[in-house]
């Protein structure tokens, strides 16, 4: 598992190889330079303890500042480097993730919540970022002190140097014994900051649902709960941070004391000049820096490792709807679709939601699909386009196999409008003309003609400038509908899916918008799923679903004599209509 995170570093970093070795090498002439600092420094103590001369001490003086200065201007070039490359892997996985998740099927975003995903895309690629940065350039900073000071210090004196590094291999094996609850803890916060995004989400896109129902006590509770537990996790995180950073530092300065304890026995027993002593302790001094920091890179470390699981995960979902190799383009669709034997069976589920479904719609004809809740309507609705896999032999569209056609071009010529519709925050033109962003003024005019909504997007402030709001929030349930269905009118797909998208329209105007549609010179193929009984009476013919089967099939004047399914649901819609 450690292999594999490595390789998937390395894989995020090998874009960016040029940067990444240049910077390293920067790093490394900043080590190398700051080693003979000290050094020098202490060939200063020994000439001028014996013959001190102010002249040359200035001289001595403007050597370490030159040298300081060109550590610096390096030191800044390697930071700029580095963490240049942390940002564009940053901008590189939010890219990878966004247009991954587009090749996703909506079951997929069933199984996963919205905020959950939210928060993989920017708070835990913000911690690989520190990661490939902050953490990179520390663990390179303190590799290359170690591997040039350590053996200068040795050359000086190999015993002050042994006693003084004696604590560094505790150092690290508290490093490694933290380290384990250290990942547990960052990935206890991951996830208890993502069930937060889903609450606020949640509670924020259903609003109007909280203050209907006066829940907002408890939603305040809930929101409570979940913080409460994020501050547990963090709380735990500190902890243990607060007792492995403050360790790191003791041990770093336990060094010191041990380096000046032998020292300056070393120095009385002339064993050691004291520019050396001076030395040592200067690159002793080097180290603790890069070593305290040790356990900030762990954090960062432990972080980006949580992290990177988080998101390889979404990488690792596989789409399940895709194109097959040997995937046919659909060029010049009518509109024929046909089904044999067409059955699904959602998953976990053990009776099948369409079972040996049959038919044939001839390019140009207006049908209506009805019957009780959960008979299947919806899912035959998502099958024609592929939103749902089904098998192959199945399904045709103009003679082909739907599951041997390009997503792209099937999709193009099946026009979907579901039940619940969903708006962008923007205008009510641009929501019309998503399909196609650069359609004309006349024609998003044509299409809300089409599914009757012009004459009251006439009445809004702006008209077809007005701003709809996140979701359509500002128009009522018709309107929203309708909306969705003058984006599905415009793209002029020659197959147009109704999934109950009329449900919150009268039936008057349902029938209205049918006949629209059936009148026009180049008539579409309208599968029309609904519960409204009148609207659907108007179509060319009507598919009556029961439990998964078509149960019958015909015009409105055929089936409402027949007694059966039908003939039942007619009645309860005339009842009701007396009734109402």
């Amino acid at each position: 598992m450690a292999q594999s995170r490595l390789m998937r570093f390395v894989a995020y970093l090998k874009p960016h190889r040029k940067d990444v070795i240049l910077g390293l090498v920067a790093l490394l002439v900043v080590n190398a330079v700051g080693v003979s600092i000290p050094l020098i420094i202490g060939y200063i103590v020994d000439e001028l303890t014996v013959t001190f001369s102010f002249g040359r001490l200035v001289r001595y003086v403007l050597l370490v500042f030159v040298l300081a200065s060109i550590m610096w201007f390096i030191r800044m070039a390697s930071r700029i480097l580095i963490f240049g490359v942390g940002r564009q892997v940053e901008f590189d996985l939010k890219q990878r993730i966004f247009e991954h998740l587009l090749t996703l099927e909506p079951a997929y975003f069933a199984r996963n919540t919205i905020g959950d995903l939210i928060n993989r895309a920017t708070s835990d690629v913000d911690n690989i970022r520190r990661l490939l940065g902050f953490a990179v350039l520390s663990i390179a900073n303190t590799f290359f002190a170690y591997i040039l000071i350590v053996p200068a210090m040795a050359n000086l004196d190999g015993r002050v140097t042994l006693f003084s590094l004696a604590v560094y291999p505790v150092m690290f094996s508290v490093v490694a014994v933290f380290g384990n609850r250290l990942r547990r803890q960052q990935l206890d916060v991951q996830e208890e900051i993502s069930h937060i995004s889903d609450l606020i989400q949640e509670d924020m896109g259903g609003i109007s649902l909280v203050k209907i129902y006066a829940q907002e006590e408890n939603e305040r509770l809930a929101f409570a709960q979940r913080n409460s537990s994020l501050l547990d996790a963090n709380l735990a995180l500190a902890k243990t941070r607060n007792i492995l950073f403050p360790l790191l530092g003791g041990f770093a300065s336990l060094s010191l004391v041990i380096a000046l304890a032998i020292g300056s026995q070393s120095i009385r027993n002339g064993q050691m000049t004291a520019g050396d002593f001076v030395a040592i302790f200067l690159f002793i001094q080097q180290l603790v820096f890069p070593t305290a920091l040790l356990g900030f890179t762990i954090t960062a470390y432990q972080r980006g490792e949580v992290s990177l699981d988080r998101v390889e995960a979404i990488f690792a979902a596989k789409p399940e709807i895709r194109d097959t190799s040997s995937a046919m383009a659909l060029p010049n669709p009518i509109g024929r679709l046909e089904a044999h034997d067409l059955t699904f069976t959602f998953p976990g589920s053990d009776r099948p939601a369409l079972d040996r479904v049959n038919f044939v719609i001839e390019p140009g004809q207006t049908v209506a699909v009805v019957g009780p809740i959960g008979s299947g309507k919806s899912t035959l609705a998502m099958a024609l386009p592929r939103l749902l896999e089904i098998e192959t032999g199945e399904l045709f569209i103009d003679g082909l196999d739907v599951t041997q056609v390009e997503l792209s071009d099937l999709r193009g010529a099946i026009a979907f409008v579901p039940q619940n519709s969903f708006l962008f925050s923007t205008t009510v033109k641009n929501n019309v003309r998503y399909g196609d962003p650069t359609a004309e003024q006349r024609e998003v005019e044509y299409a809300a003609k089409e599914a009757q909504l012009h004459g009251e997007i006439l009445n809004f402030p702006n008209q077809y400038k007005t701003l709809v709001g996140e979701r359509g929030i500002t128009l009522s349930g018709g309107q929203r509908q309708r909306s969705a269905l003058s984006r599905a009118i415009l793209v002029d797909a020659p197959i147009l899916v109704l999934d109950d998208a009329l449900s919150s329209v009268d039936n008057q105007t349902a029938t209205q918008i049918l006949d629209n549609l059936s009148s026009e010179t180049q008539r579409k193929t309208v599968i029309f799923v609904s519960h409204q009984m009148s609207a659907a009476a108007s179509c060319d013919r009507i598919l009556v679903m029961d439990k998964g089967r078509i149960a019958q099939s015909g015009t409105h004047t055929e089936l409402v004599t027949q007694p059966g399914l039908y003939q039942d649901l007619w009645n309860q819609h005339k009842l009701k209509e007396v009734l109402a």
